[in-house]
């Protein structure tokens, strides 16, 4: 299966909403990537229950919702999940993982688990049949523009060969963080299947989003 495109609206500049969206549509990008911060669980703040609400009034484009926030337990409903659309949250903010991945689930759509760099494969042992996806971080959150872990590629091997070993190869691996078209090469080769697309990958100066669109599905491909 070709690779999937989730550009991270947190890049994207309010002039060039409306226009970039109809452009998103007419290239076929098959989520839009939202990252959620509370100041808490990252060092910065970031869209809201009314951006996705109203980024849904906007496009038909479903949905990757990012929850870098605490105790996401209480707020998943107030993005009203819609069905085939993905939430993630992250292992380190809950107590009951579990829990939180069925209420995801509850709502229609798709529950993903997001793992920071330092945070190992093996929190997913345990939960794999409550996953459609698992989210590798491939920079510390918080922040676009930063340079990728190294030994993320690695780390999206071995996710890849756990989901295959264990007969969970439905579940899809999402990368996040500086998604480059050189990386995501080789986070392809690695086994990645869902691209978020920033500041070097989709929302690159000089191009236009038809241009990098295109240039970012030949390296995915």
């Amino acid at each position: 299966m070709p690779g999937k495109i989730a550009p991270s609206m947190m890049c994207m500049r309010l002039e060039d909403m409306v226009e970039g969206l109809k452009t998103f549509e007419k290239e076929g990008i098959e989520y839009l990537h939202i990252d959620v911060m509370d100041g808490h669980f990252v060092p910065n703040m970031q869209l809201g229950v009314d951006y996705a609400k109203n980024l849904r009034a906007l496009t038909n484009i479903p949905l990757d919702i990012h929850l870098m926030i605490e105790n996401p337990d209480e707020k998943i409903r107030w993005f009203d999940p819609q069905p085939g659309e993905y939430v993630a949250v992250h292992y380190e903010t809950t107590k009951h993982v579990q829990r939180v991945l069925a209420s995801i689930r509850a709502t229609g759509a798709k529950a993903m688990l997001a793992l920071n760099p330092a945070t190992p494969l093996c929190v997913l042992e345990e939960v794999l049949p409550d996953l459609d996806a698992v989210l590798i971080m491939t920079v510390n959150p918080g922040f676009a523009g930063q340079k990728m872990v190294p030994q993320s590629l690695d780390k999206i091997r071995r996710c890849k060969e756990m989901l295959v070993s264990r007969g969970y190869d439905n579940v899809e691996i999402e990368v996040d963080g500086n998604v480059s078209f050189e990386n995501a090469v080789t986070m392809r080769e690695a086994g990645a299947d869902i691209f978020v697309g920033g500041s070097s990958g989709i929302f690159v100066k000089g191009m236009t989003f038809e241009e990098s669109i295109a240039k970012f599905r030949g390296c995915i491909e």
